[in-house]
């Protein structure tokens, strides 16, 4: 009877739970385990996460024109902008820390150097010049939101 059981452990929750552990312990992406006919895939950081909660934010798109007034004037204001955009996949991050002041914000001026947000790739915390000189029009993405290789992130009047 005991030996029938022996396969089931292999699959219960808190098995499961120490694979996974031993998995982020030694940066596995990938496990396959097959005992009998039972077979289960671990994965990790794959484009759909099974464990990984999907983020809530909304998307920019849904805030920016509010009113007719200001969508019209959001057309005539983009004249003559550029953006920053993101260099990476990643989250977007304002400021160094929850406890700190944004980097940038609407109205400020920028220079080449100036840092203007942190992208979070890979657990790797990267500060992101604004490679031009001009003042912050318009911030396109909310803090801790998920940004796209190339997404626009900043809205820049260049001088």
């Amino acid at each position: 009877m005991s030996k029938g059981a022996r396969p089931k452990d292999v699959f219960e929750i808190e098995r499961i739970r120490q694979i996974i552990e031993l998995m982020e312990q030694h940066d596995l992406s990938e496990v396959d385990l097959q005992e009998g006919d039972e077979k289960i895939r671990l994965k990790r950081g794959s484009t759909a996460p099974v464990i990984a909660p999907t983020p809530i934010s909304p998307p920019p798109a849904v805030a920016v024109p509010v009113e007719k007034g200001e969508s019209a004037a959001d057309a005539g204001s983009t004249a003559g902008t550029i953006t920053i955009n993101a260099p990476m996949v990643g989250t977007f991050y304002s400021k160094a820390n929850p406890e700190s002041e944004p980097f940038v914000k609407v109205g400020d001026r920028v220079s080449e150097d100036t840092i203007v947000c942190i992208v979070e790739a890979m657990k790797v915390f990267n500060e992101i010049p604004a490679e031009c000189r001009g003042k912050i029009v318009e911030i396109l993405v909310s803090d801790q939101e998920p940004v796209d290789f190339g997404k626009p992130m900043f809205r820049i009047q260049p001088s």
